[in-house]
């Protein structure tokens, strides 16, 4: 038995977690990740400039449209669609040593590098879209650590049931950063 499991067998805790607990912290998780790579990203690459002068100005809105504000708040139903598969591969992904590697590259491979669409950055956005390669490759730095970020402290916070610190700062995290766009799309209507 790993040391993981013996620490939920000692604390009474299941050693299986349940669907709503990884779905909720999916959700957070998702959404607060999405939020700071997202800001992060935005600001180091340059997005507006990138989206208005490039050709991917064809494919992506605006920075400052009202739909691109209000990203984050989608975020959450991502998160769901997201607990619903890590529930389901919960015995690959949560109380083993390298369950966050797992998700990680079940996410780079399926969500990443090959899904089924012509996403820029994919195979099959490099095959199939006009859009030039450098251009391409520029976002993959910000999906690549969301998603790193999203499985570390996904798999972190499920296998760490009793650390309610961190559930706190998670779910204050989670609320700001829902605020945040919500205030944003309020007092830009005002103004």
């Amino acid at each position: 038995m790993d040391t993981l499991n013996q620490t939920r067998s000692n604390t009474n805790d299941q050693s299986r977690p349940t669907a709503i607990e990884v779905i909720t912290k999916a959700i957070a998780t998702h959404t607060i990740t999405y939020f700071i790579m997202g800001l992060l990203a935005s600001t180091l690459f340059d997005y507006s400039a990138l989206y208005a002068e490039t050709s991917l100005n064809l494919l992506m809105r605006e920075t400052s449209h009202p739909l691109v504000i209000a990203g984050t708040l989608f975020q959450p139903i991502r998160g769901v669609l997201f607990g619903i598969v890590f529930f389901m591969l919960r015995d690959m992904l949560f109380g083993k040593r390298n369950g966050w590697l797992t998700m990680w590259v079940i996410l780079l491979v399926v969500g990443i590098i090959s899904p089924f669409g012509p996403t820029p950055g994919s195979i099959e956005g490099l095959i199939y879209t006009i859009v030039p390669v450098r251009i391409q490759l520029k976002g993959l730095p910000e999906v690549l650590l969301q998603s790193l970020l999203l499985s570390v402290v996904l798999v972190y916070w499920v296998n760490h049931p009793k650390k309610s610190w961190l559930s706190w700062i998670m779910g204050i995290a989670f609320l700001l950063v829902i605020l945040m766009p919500t205030l944003g799309l309020l007092l830009g209507q005002t103004n």
